[in-house]
């Protein structure tokens, strides 16, 4: 199944991540037809039961399937395969599930109001800007060549734009800024404009990937030692291999962040994307500079903590800055407040790291639309 992240934000209307990057999930499903057609192989993920073994390798090639990665973390595959092929594998005793794979799309918009809003002007005042934290931005990429930003590496996990230090979206950049920022003499300054930014691309230029790709830069991310994952993106349905990737990251002391996602309200009705509704992960949302809840802020119980998302300004490709709406904008607030967290308190672990900002964020109503507040970072440190 396909599913597509889009930039949060209400004014924008960047696809899915970029949907979520201004304001909604986006997600499309095919059209009905008359009749059956056969589009050829499709790629998904199958998850084993136990350690895959060369014979189920072995197996899924005379079903005229393709292994097109084995992920290292988890007995789970990326294989094409056709529908019919798919099918007979999901009989398969030692399969423990088979799940089309899915498209997902940026998530975004937002501006430097933010940084006093959850109060890291106090925390940079006190000397902790970040430094000595790794904040992976699963992303569009970021653009390296931008005077405000500083990457410290990263990679791309989409096949048709490997070079993950381009960004011919801007969604991604746009996050880089708002987690670190340089504090230098241009543009924006970061909540943690100290800490190690890594581009991990898993969005392509219109702003969608697939959890395939996604799972790949989780994975890299733990690999890699990273402290923060931010995932300004989102998709409208569920995965098996996106949970079980999320909770493998948490569970290693990654500390996993996403966007709640910008679908709005439709009464008390649950309107969190994935991965931001999984345990795993916190969710973030958006509220303006009143800290009244964006109109296109996803609420649900899985909500987690608040964070500026209303025309947040940020740096955009091009040694360039524009304004963007957005839980995508809100989610890099809450990174970049781990960060100072963790610079400010190295022994801490990232179960406490995200008590920390849950027990000190500023409750604002209704936990559904709110969920324990919008975060204060200073007092978090203290």
């Amino acid at each position: 199944m396909k599913v597509t992240l889009r930039a949060l934000s209400a004014v924008f209307s960047l696809v899915l991540v970029l949907s979520l990057l201004v304001g909604n999930l986006h997600f499309t499903t095919p059209s009905a037809s008359a009749a059956s057609v056969d589009k050829g192989p499709k790629d998904f993920l199958v998850g084993f039961k136990s350690n895959i073994q060369t014979a189920q390798i072995n197996n899924i090639k005379k079903l005229g399937g393709q292994v097109k990665h084995q992920y290292k973390f988890m007995d789970t595959m990326l294989v094409s395969l056709p529908d019919k092929a798919a099918e007979a594998l999901k009989k398969n005793p030692n399969v423990s599930y088979v799940e089309e794979d899915q498209m997902a799309y940026a998530i975004g918009q937002t501006t430097p109001w933010g940084i006093p809003h959850i109060k890291a002007d106090q925390v940079h005042s006190t000397g902790n800007t970040g430094s000595g934290v790794k904040v992976a931005v699963l992303d569009t990429g970021i653009d390296a060549s931008h005077e405000d930003l500083n990457v410290s590496g990263g990679a791309s996990f989409v096949s048709s734009e490997p070079d993950a230090f381009t960004d011919g979206n801007g969604h991604g950049t746009h996050v880089a800024g708002t987690v670190a920022g340089l504090n230098n003499t241009v543009g924006v300054l970061g909540v943690a404009h100290s800490a190690s930014l890594y581009a991990v691309k898993v969005l392509d230029s219109s702003g969608s990937g697939t959890y395939s790709g996604i799972i790949q830069g989780i994975e890299w991310a733990v690999d890699n030692n990273m402290d923060v994952i931010n995932m300004s993106l989102g998709g409208s349905s569920g995965s098996t291999a996106l949970q079980d990737a999320n909770d493998n990251a948490y569970n290693s002391g990654v500390l996993v962040i996403a966007a709640a996602g910008n679908e709005g309200t439709r009464g008390k009705k649950n309107t969190i994307g994935y991965p931001a509704k999984y345990a795993s992960v916190m969710a973030v949302g958006a509220v303006d500079s009143s800290n009244n809840r964006a109109s296109f802020s996803s609420v649900g119980s899985e909500l987690e903590v608040m964070a500026p998302g209303v025309n947040i300004l940020s740096s955009v490709p091009g040694n360039s800055y524009d304004s963007y709406n957005g839980t995508s904008m809100a989610s890099p607030h809450v990174a970049g407040a781990a960060a100072l967290i963790m610079a400010g308190n190295s022994g801490l672990s990232n179960v406490q790291v995200r008590q920390k900002l849950v027990d000190t964020a500023i409750p604002l109503g209704d936990s559904f639309y709110y969920g324990n507040g919008v975060i204060d970072v200073y007092e978090a440190t203290r």
